[in-house]
Order: C-alpha cells, then sequence, then structure tokens
C-alpha cells in the first residue's frame, strides 16, 4: 500500500502548487453572489486567470457589461476584471475542464421544515462530476453541516467522475468568512480557515488561498473546518439572542439596553458587545445554526440551547409589531388595520443592499395582514427583488425621501439603521416613530419624546 507521500496526488500537488506559485494555475469560481463573486475579484488581482460560473445567465449578462449587481463592489472593480482579458464568466459549466481549482460559493438555505436544503451543492457536485480531471482541487466554502465535504460532495463527485478524492483529486472545505458592507475587513485581510481530505489536498488548498488572504489557518479535517464556521455563527445567534431578552425586561424597568452595553463594553476584558434588533437576517445567522441542530439529532443530541435562542431571535419581529399596534392605538386612537405606516429600511443589517432573511420583510408582512398599507425607504435597495420566502414583494420601489412625503404617514418603524438616513426629520415629520436599532439615540429630549422603542 502507498504512502500518502508516495500516492498520485501528492506528485500532482507538487505540480498544482508550482502552478499557484507562478499564477500559472488557472481558477473556477461556482456562485457569483456575495461570496463568490469578491473571491472571483480577489483572485483575479492576485494575477490568476480566472472563470466565473453561474447558473443566471442575468448575473453573467451584467457582468460582461461592467456593472456590479452588489453595491459594495464598485462597477470599476468589474471594469477591471472584464477588461484584462484573464477572465471569463460564463453558464457553461463544461469548461470547468479547464480550470486547477474548483470552489463551491452556491447557497446553502433551510427549507419550510428547518432542515437542511442542500440542493444547491448537490446539484453543483453533479455539474461539476463529469468535468473533473485528476489533480485538480475541489473547495466548497457554503456553510453546511460537518462531514458534508466527505458524505455528499465527495461521494457524488466520484460517483461521477470514476476518480477518487484523495489519490486522483484533492477535496478541501475552507468556510467563507464575508461581511458584506464592513469597511474595516474584506475578502483578503480575514484569516482563511482550510482542512483538507489529505496533507496533499491541505497543502493544495493552504498553497491556493495564501495568495488571496494574508493568514491561512489550518485545520485537521473538513470536519473541523465545517465545524468552525457553525461555532462562529452559533456564537452570534446565541448572544443576539440573549440581548434581545434583556432589551425586553430591561424596557420594563425603564433601563435603555443600549446605554447599558455602551457602558459594559468599556471593561476590556470578558465583555463582547451585541445588539438587539427586530429579529435577525443575513445568510448566517438565521440558517447556520440549524444546520448543527439537524446534524445534531442524527447523534442522539438536542442542542436545546441553540434553538432557544432561535425562538427569541424569531419572536422578535411580533413583539415590534406588538409595539407598533399598542403605540398607534396609545398615542394616536389610531387603528393598524388602515394606518400608513413607513418601513425605514430592507436590508438585514445597515449600510448594504443584502435582503436575505431580512426581518424587515417579516415586519411588512405582519402588517399587511394586520390591515396596515405599507410602503419602504430603503437607499441601498430602491426595488425588491425577489427572495425565496418572499417572492410577492418583488418590484417594489423604495418611496422618495421628502419632509412632505413623510408627513403623509401615520407612522414610521426603523427597521435598518442605515447611516445615511436623517432620522432627525423623519421623527419632526411622522407622528409616531417606531425604533428597533436604536437610531433615534442621538436626538434631543424633546424629539425622542415622539419615539417608541420596540
Amino acid at each position: 500500500m502507498q504512502s500518502e507521500d508516495q500516492s498520485p496526488l501528492a506528485e500532482m500537488a507538487e505540480g498544482f502548487i508550482a502552478s499557484v506559485a507562478d499564477r500559472t494555475a488557472t481558477v473556477g469560481i461556482i456562485g457569483l453572489g456575495y461570496v463568490g463573486l469578491p473571491l472571483l475579484l480577489a483572485f483575479h488581482a492576485s494575477g490568476f486567470r480566472c472563470f466565473g460560473f453561474d447558473i443566471d445567465p442575468e448575473k453573467i449578462d451584467k457582468l460582461e457589461a461592467g456593472r456590479s449587481y452588489i453595491h459594495h463592489i464598485a462597477p470599476e472593480r468589474i471594469a477591471g476584471l472584464i477588461g484584462s482579458g484573464r477572465s471569463v464568466l460564463t453558464t457553461d459549466y463544461s469548461r470547468l475542464s479547464e480550470v486547477d481549482a474548483i470552489i463551491i460559493c452556491v447557497p446553502t438555505p433551510l427549507t419550510t421544515y428547518r432542515d437542511p436544503d442542500m440542493s444547491f451543492v448537490t446539484a453543483t457536485a453533479e455539474a461539476i462530476a463529469p468535468h473533473l480531471k485528476a489533480g485538480q482541487l475541489v473547495t466548497l466554502e457554503s456553510t453546511t453541516y460537518p462531514m458534508t465535504s466527505e458524505d455528499l460532495l465527495a461521494a457524488i463527485l466520484e460517483r461521477g467522475s470514476g476518480l477518487k478524492a484523495g489519490s486522483d483529486f484533492a477535496i478541501a472545505y475552507s468556510p467563507e468568512r464575508e461581511d458584506p458592507g464592513n469597511p474595516d475587513f474584506d475578502t483578503t485581510s480575514i484569516p482563511k480557515v482550510v482542512g483538507a481530505d489529505s496533507r496533499a489536498a491541505a497543502d493544495m488548498a493552504e498553497a491556493l488561498y495564501a495568495t488571496v488572504a494574508r493568514k491561512v489557518v489550518r485545520v485537521p479535517s473538513m470536519r473541523t473546518a465545517e465545524a468552525v464556521k457553525l461555532t462562529e455563527n452559533v456564537f452570534r445567534a446565541v448572544n443576539i439572542a440573549l440581548v434581545n431578552e434583556l432589551k425586553v425586561i430591561f424596557d420594563e424597568m425603564g433601563i435603555d439596553v443600549f446605554e447599558v452595553i455602551d457602558a459594559a463594553k468599556t471593561k476590556p476584558f470578558g465583555f463582547m458587545p451585541f445588539y438587539p434588533g427586530p429579529g435577525i437576517g443575513g445568510h448566517c445567522i438565521p440558517v447556520d445554526p440549524f444546520y448543527l441542530t439537524w446534524k445534531a439529532r442524527e447523534y442522539g443530541i438536542h442542542t436545546r440551547f441553540i434553538e432557544l435562542a432561535g425562538e427569541i431571535n424569531s419572536a422578535m419581529p411580533q413583539r415590534v409589531v406588538g409595539r407598533l399596534v399598542e403605540a398607534l392605538s396609545d398615542r394616536l386612537g389610531k387603528p393598524i388595520r388602515g394606518a400608513r405606516v413607513l418601513l425605514v429600511g430592507l436590508a438585514y443589517k445597515k449600510n448594504v443592499d443584502d435582503v436575505r432573511e431580512s426581518p424587515s420583510l417579516v415586519l411588512m408582512e405582519m402588517l399587511e395582514e394586520r390591515g396596515a398599507v405599507v410602503d419602504y425607504y430603503d437607499p441601498f435597495v430602491p426595488v425588491m427583488r425577489r427572495t425565496r420566502k418572499h417572492g410577492e414583494f418583488e418590484g417594489r420601489r423604495s418611496v422618495e425621501w421628502s419632509e412632505a412625503g413623510l408627513a403623509g404617514y401615520d407612522a414610521a418603524l426603523i427597521a435598518t439603521d442605515h447611516d445615511g438616513v436623517d432620522v432627525e426629520t423623519l421623527v419632526r415629520a411622522v407622528p409616531l416613530v417606531v425604533d428597533s436599532r436604536g437610531a433615534t439615540r442621538g436626538l434631543s429630549a424633546e424629539l425622542q419624546a415622539r419615539v417608541v422603542r420596540a
């Protein structure tokens, strides 16, 4: 039996690593969304010839026209990608045979029953398999449960290609860590965790990612790397649930939770600030913890702590709407049915155009179910795109921002605290403002008296 050092893959790894070093390797990225497109741009900037693959021809057309469909990615970066002559953007997966490294960045949502929806990963693996060739590296970046790479991805690739993972081709897992809109961190400055199925594959993945990331953190296995990503987002989900619960408690006591957090975070150790809101959104925190709870059931383990955090966070939109309904009645003597409500902020967090799993969509749905007439304002989302859960909102447009226009609403609900929104004008113009983000905290006491915290 050959040792790993004598395996065919170990020999092919040497050539792969050499081609990475001299930039003759070709990199293919599958899925050109919030993860894949920044990664494609990073490898292109590092000097590689790149292929970008996506099943959506509209995305390919926009990129080839030099247009960006992600707000924080400037069109100039897309123009540089297209104009270099080193990149190919395509829906033709047969061209995967032309690349040396294949990086998978496709969605991993939940089903209606909060089970993992692996259909995108499965379909992608089946599309890769007929074109897989010896010596290629395949890396999965999509967030998933431990053992996905070895039990699902590798099995599909082996079955469809006739090649063997670990001897004919390399497979690795490196969790995406994108934080859209964060000016302090980007694809290249965030450390890259890498786990692989063999030493040769780990060497290949580390060499590749070291060309775009300032630091590569190598872990013993793919399942460890998969668990790292889940742990990061479970940590965030649990702590957000904690401050959401504290907000409810402190509200009843007449204590401002934001003032508490501001004071607590002055402690230089043992405390990390998290902030409450109208719910949780984005592609990670509302979804990832349930990948772990699902897998844990296979081992007879009930993840009570994680599921409780999910229940608390999921209940926040109901509380926010309840506060709005109550305030309309108590302050204005109006019922929610027929009330004109402006939802301020559609994105799941401030200063981005990302509406995936946004609590704002849930708030809009709940308000309309109660008979309210709802418009929205979001400078980052001028037109609502189709989402998996709220396709009925597709095509709605953000209203124009004007003091006269704002005065026509009975109430405004601040769901996202974008920096550029003039909250002072909002509070002066609208009779009732419900603030779920603490966006009005800097206003005068006179104006804050017109605001209800939720």
